[in-house]
This record gives C-alpha cells, sequence and structure tokens, in this order.
C-alpha cells in the first residue's frame, strides 16, 4: 500500500491514518475513524512528495479520494518565488475557498513530528487531465476565462487583512531575476548578443510591473498545473500565490503556444476580467508581464545551471530554448531587439 520511491517521503499507514482522522475530527466529521484502501503515488510530482490515497471516513460508505501533498522540514523557496507547504494551505483556506470557484476541496493540513512537517490535504480530481495534454480546444480559452474571473474577484481583495501573508512582488524581486539571468548566460554573450543587454533594459520595465493594478496571482500558470475536468478549470499547486500584476499569469498561460491560441486566449481573459472592457494599457502590462516572466524561468539557478559539451562548448538545457525564444519574440515586438 505504500507508494513507490523512497519510504522516507511518505508516512507509515498508521500514522497516515492517524493524520486523516485528525484532520476530519478538526472538519467536525462525528466518529472520523479513517480506514485507508490504497495509495498511489503522483506520477506527476515534482518539488514536494504528493500521493492519491483512497479512504473510507467515519460510517460513510463510499470511499474518498484524497491527494496529500507532504511538506519538508526545510525549503528552498526560489529567491521568494515559491511558498511551501504551510503557504500553500493558507492559499486554499484564505484565498480560494471564500471564493467558491472550481479549486479542489481544501480538508486540512496535519502537522506531523518534530520539528513539524506539514500535509497539505485537498480532493482528488478523478478524470482530470493536465490542460497542456487535453485534446479538447476549449481547454486553453476556459483556463484563460477562469483566471479573468479570479484576477477581477481578488483585486478588491487585495487591501484585506486575511490575505496580508501573501507575498508582494516589488522592484527588487524584479530585478534580481534580470540579475540571474545575465550571471547565468554571461557565458553565452556570443551565442545570445542581444540577452544580456536585454537583462539590463528590463529595469525599464519594472515601473509599469509596478504600477500596474494588483490582484492575486496563480504565479505559475501554466497548462501543467491547471486540471481540465468535463469542460471545467481546476487549477491546482498553489505555492506560487503572490500578489502582482495578473497579465503575469496570462503570460504563463499562453507562452510558447501558437499565436491563434494566444490570440483567443487574450481575448477572453480580457472579456473575463473586464466585461465594460480592458484598459488602454493592457497590452503594454502584457509584454512586461512576458519579458518577467521568461527571465523568472531563465534566472533560476536550480533549472538552468550551464553545461559545457566536448571541448568545454557551452550548452543550455533543452527547457530554456523555449524561454529564449519566446523571450526574442518579446525583445522584438518590444524594440529592444534588431
Amino acid at each position: 500500500m505504500r507508494p513507490n520511491g523512497s519510504s522516507s517521503r511518505f508516512p507509515g499507514t498508521a500514522r497516515l491514518t492517524a493524520g486523516l482522522a485528525a484532520i476530519f475530527r478538526g472538519n467536525g466529521t462525528p466518529n472520523a475513524g479513517v480506514t485507508v484502501l490504497h495509495r498511489q503515488r503522483n506520477p506527476y510530482e515534482s518539488t514536494f512528495a504528493t500521493e492519491i490515497v483512497t479512504c473510507r471516513v467515519g460510517g460513510n460508505g463510499t470511499p474518498l479520494r484524497l491527494f496529500i501533498k507532504y511538506g519538508t522540514k526545510r525549503f528552498d523557496g526560489v529567491f521568494g518565488h515559491r511558498g511551501d507547504v504551510w503557504y500553500e494551505a493558507r492559499v486554499y483556506r484564505d484565498v480560494l475557498r471564500p471564493l467558491g470557484t472550481s479549486t479542489p476541496t481544501f480538508y486540512g493540513v496535519y502537522r506531523d513530528g518534530t520539528p513539524v512537517v506539514p500535509w497539505l490535504v485537498i480532493e482528488y480530481l478523478k478524470g482530470g487531465i493536465q490542460t497542456r495534454n487535453s485534446r479538447d480546444p476549449k481547454a486553453m480559452v476556459r483556463a484563460a476565462q477562469w483566471i479573468g474571473r479570479f484576477h477581477a474577484a481578488n483585486q478588491r481583495r487585495v487591501p484585506s487583512e486575511r490575505l496580508k501573508f501573501l507575498r508582494t512582488y516589488d522592484e527588487a524581486y524584479y530585478a534580481g531575476w534580470a540579475r540571474r539571468t545575465k550571471e547565468l548566460f554571461a557565458h553565452m554573450k556570443k551565442r545570445y548578443p542581444w540577452l544580456l543587454p536585454l537583462c539590463d533594459d528590463f529595469g525599464t520595465f519594472i515601473p509599469r510591473l509596478l504600477e500596474a493594478p494588483r490582484t492575486v496571482i496563480h504565479g505559475e500558470y501554466f497548462g501543467v498545473n491547471i486540471i481540465y475536468q468535463n469542460g471545467t478549470s481546476w487549477p491546482a499547486d498553489w505555492q506560487s500565490a503572490a500578489i502582482a500584476p495578473g497579465e503575469i499569469d496570462l503570460a504563463s498561460l499562453t507562452h510558447s503556444w501558437p499565436r491563434p491560441i494566444v490570440r483567443r486566449c487574450e481575448r477572453e481573459y480580457r472579456r473575463s476580467r473586464w466585461p465594460e472592457g480592458a484598459p488602454d494599457d493592457f497590452t503594454e502590462i502584457l509584454e512586461a508581464a512576458r519579458v518577467y516572466m521568461n527571465l523568472r524561468w531563465l534566472g533560476d539557478p536550480g533549472l538552468m545551471t550551464p553545461r559545457f559539451g566536448p571541448g568545454g562548448r557551452p550548452m543550455i538545457p533543452k527547457r530554456a530554448k523555449k524561454f529564449i525564444e519566446d523571450l526574442h519574440a518579446v525583445g522584438e515586438r518590444l524594440g529592444l531587439i534588431e
């Protein structure tokens, strides 16, 4: 019943059962005895250990399927971009649940061990597929509409005390990604002569991002993090939620997609966020957001550490190429690259 892989990342079944029982008792479920029926490791696991657990709760004979994310004792927040499991649990509880929107049901967070390691317990969406892998042509449109409505609903909530725990992108945050990109790719200035100057030019776009209307953003709103189920988008993985311009999420969603899909997503996003019409500077903010979004990933040493091939020839990871290509295209549109 234990998921495949390192057992140290997952609790034993007895400990798991006790933790789940504590969560459901805390939610007011009478006689919240839990019987674990099946455990399956999540095939799309990334930063944290995750698994899909089927169980029975109390006297309910209907099996319940849960998605559990296990935290760690220590966590590197990637230069202030990403939070830990505690942080994500607060996003589900204080940001998402009050809106009643289509996101996985939040059951609770369990504090395990000493020092404490958190477990995030949410609903498992059976039959869902990552938006990027869906063959339904409406999947991307639905994702754009969802995030547009989400940004509209949260713009007025930004001053709320309940959301004070969310990180806010400031000048130092933005500038740090350009600086790290420049450092990581300094050895490739002959191959990409435009890249280092563009990193310097990004400073002129930071005021545009700081002055843009702020809302709650997902922070990594790529198709891989949006579950599509029966025509509905269910965004997950909220570790990178923050206060920032909503256009950053749209830039992430449409990254590397064909222009017709990008244009349709932009149109549906505008309609969903601003039914009475988008602001005149929407395109300018979106382009600045695209520059930032590419630099954020190119400037992550954990993802973009340069390698060297035969004869010491510098090489870049495959995942960097799409970000470089997209950044070059944005730079051309903005007149930063001849």
